[in-house]
C-alpha cells in the first residue's frame, strides 16, 4: 500500500505492534477455546442464513454474490446490517442490481478451516460472484505462506469447478511487522501472485485507509468499527462493480 495508511499500518512504533499482536494472539487463542463450543451454534445459523438467501434468490431472478471471510467479513462486534456485506446490498438495491449479498464469514476463520467449509456452502448457495477474504489469521499465528498459498488456490479451484464462468474478486491482506520482515514480505506478495496465476480480480488491501487509524478500529485495534466497514465496502466497490459489469455483458 503506497499511502500514509500503509506507513501507519506497516511501519507502527513496535512496541504498539506488540501490544496490537498479543491482542489478537489472545483473541484468537479465545475463539479456538471457544469453536468447539460454537461452531455448531455457528453452522446451523450461518445454514438458516443462507437458505433464506437462497429462499430470496429463488423468488426472483436475483444472482448471487458470496463473500466468503473471517470475522472482517463477519462484523465481529458489530450489528450485521454494519458488516461492509450488508452494506454492499444497500448499495446494490440503490442503484437497482438485482443481486442478492450472502454473507459467508466466520470469526477466527483460516484459509485451512475456510477451504474445509466451502464445499459445504457451495453445496447450498448457487454463486455468480466470488469475493475471497481469508489469510489474515494465518498470517497472525505465522502460518507458512506455502500453505496460505496452497489453500487459497485450492478454493478458487472449487469454486471454478462449481461455476466456470464465475466472477472471483480476492481481498489482499497484510500482517503486522512484528511477524518479522522476510515473513511480512512474503506475505504481501503472496496475494498479487495468486492473483495474477489465477486470473481473479484482486484487491491490494482490504483494510485500505483503516488499518492502523485508531478511530476506525474497536477496542481491540484490530476489527474495524461501522465506520470503518464502511470504508472497507468502499475498498471492495470499484472491483465488485467490474464484476457485476462483466456478468452482465457476458
Amino acid at each position: 500500500m503506497k499511502t500514509k495508511h500503509l506507513q501507519n499500518y506497516c511501519n507502527y512504533n513496535f512496541f504498539q505492534a506488540l501490544l496490537i499482536s498479543t491482542a489478537i494472539s489472545l483473541t484468537l487463542f479465545s475463539c479456538s477455546q471457544k469453536s468447539a463450543e460454537t461452531q455448531e451454534q455457528a453452522t446451523t445459523s450461518s445454514q438458516k442464513n443462507e437458505e433464506n438467501d437462497e429462499d430470496k434468490t429463488n423468488d426472483g431472478d436475483n444472482k448471487v454474490i458470496l463473500f466468503f471471510g473471517n470475522s472482517l467479513t463477519a462484523g465481529y462486534g458489530l450489528e450485521p446490517e454494519e458488516a461492509y456485506p450488508a452494506l454492499i446490498q444497500k448499495k446494490l438495491d440503490s442503484l437497482g442490481y438485482d443481486y442478492q449479498v450472502v454473507n459467508a464469514g466466520l470469526s477466527g476463520e483460516t484459509t485451512a478451516s475456510g477451504n474445509s467449509r466451502l464445499e459445504w456452502v457451495l453445496e447450498r448457495q448457487k454463486v455468480d460472484i466470488f469475493v475471497l477474504e481469508l489469510g489474515a489469521n494465518d498470517g497472525l499465528r505465522g502460518i507458512p505462506t506455502e500453505e496460505t498459498d496452497k489453500n487459497l488456490r485450492a478454493m478458487i479451484n472449487k469454486v471454478r469447478e462449481v461455476n466456470s464462468d464465475i466472477q472471483i474478486i480476492l481481498a489482499g491482506m497484510m500482517v503486522p511487522p512484528n511477524m518479522g520482515p522476510e515473513y511480512a514480505a512474503r506475505f504481501q506478495k503472496l496475494y498479487p501472485s495468486i492473483a495474477e496465476q489465477e486470473n481473479v480480480k484482486l484487491i491490494p488491501f482490504l483494510l485500505e485507509n483503516v488499518a492502523g487509524e485508531k478511530e476506525l478500529n474497536q477496542s481491540d485495534g484490530i476489527h474495524p468499527t461501522a465506520e470503518g466497514q464502511r470504508i472497507v465496502a468502499n475498498n471492495v466497490w470499484p472491483l465488485l462493480l467490474q464484476a457485476i459489469e462483466q456478468n452482465t455483458n457476458s
